[in-house]
């Protein structure tokens, strides 16, 4: 799949397969948004990826959460 000049969020980024994918898709020229309960580990990671990556601590089984989670990552890619 072309991730090149794509964008995703990706729930449970910070590691294993979620992980995997955000390194992938940054190597191939795309952006992440690296969602994860844990916030250090998501942190961590997108730090790894450097600027194409965005970590957001959130626990999607939490719609409040998930909102706000979605507003900042919108912000963060301009709209």
């Amino acid at each position: 799949m072309e991730t090149k000049g794509r964008t995703a969020v990706i729930t449970g980024g910070a590691s294993g397969i979620g992980a995997a994918l955000a390194e992938a898709m940054v190597a191939d020229g795309g952006r992440v948004v690296i969602v994860d309960i844990n916030k250090d580990a998501a942190e961590a990671h997108a730090a790894r990826l450097g600027d194409a990556a965005l970590a957001i601590a959130c626990n999607v089984a939490d719609v409040a959460g998930v909102e706000a989670m979605a507003g900042e990552a919108w912000n963060w890619l301009g709209g």
